[in-house]
């Protein structure tokens, strides 16, 4: 069995996907549990993923997206969006879930609590935006890791215009695309030469 290095060698952003060879639902769910389980900031997980099949909504984001293939081609297209109601009330949801509803969980988690709306208490709504959306790129990450560890290829995608797909899939106003992961199997047989840049380029170390 491959490791997971192994595996990030082997995943490239793949544009052309086998049409005829469809991701399984069972698979599906394995990567949108690794999209749930990965980190954010509280764990507020302040994103919503939109998992595409329709073809007739698919043929309006490609239009979207200036014509990419890997939008009709791809088994399921998931559109990663970022949450701007991050409110009072999604927060006591949180701790709802958090302490199971017991009034004696939900005291011991008091402090955690209180600093959690006290960071969160009147930031912009500009910033509000801007954080949902680095949440939702971590979680995309995420994504995109389960798909190679499963060998199963992916695409990570910012070429579209988010207002339109917006509209297209009719989200509400605090529901915002951001970036689309699309999944399926690779045409190529082959993994494509990487370029990468060196290690000292990327990594420096202060001791």
């Amino acid at each position: 069995m491959a490791s997971f290095l192994q595996n990030l060698s082997w995943r490239y952003a793949t544009k052309s996907f086998l049409p005829e060879k469809r991701v399984t639902p069972k698979n599906l769910e394995k990567i949108l549990t690794a999209i749930q389980l990965a980190p954010t900031s509280f764990g507020l997980e302040p994103f919503h993923i939109v998992v595409v099949t329709s073809p007739e909504l698919r043929k309006k984001i490609e239009a979207a997206a200036w014509n990419q293939a890997q939008i009709m081609s791809c088994s399921y297209l998931l559109v990663f969006c970022a949450r701007t109601d991050i409110s009072p009330t999604r927060i006591d949801h949180y701790f709802e879930i958090a302490s199971d509803n017991k009034p004696e969980k939900r005291v011991v988690l008091a402090r955690q609590e209180e600093m959690m709306r006290g960071s969160m208490q009147g930031m912009p709504a500009e910033k509000i935006a801007d954080w949902s959306a680095r949440q939702a790129y971590i979680a995309l990450g995420f994504g995109l890791a389960a798909c190679a560890e499963l060998q199963i290829d992916s695409c990570p995608m910012e070429g579209f215009s988010g207002p339109e797909v917006d509209k297209i899939l009719e989200l509400p106003a605090h529901i915002k695309s951001v970036a689309f992961l699309a999944v399926g199997y690779r045409v190529e047989e082959t993994t494509p030469e990487k370029t990468r840049f060196p290690k000292s380029d990327l990594f420096s170390f202060r001791e």
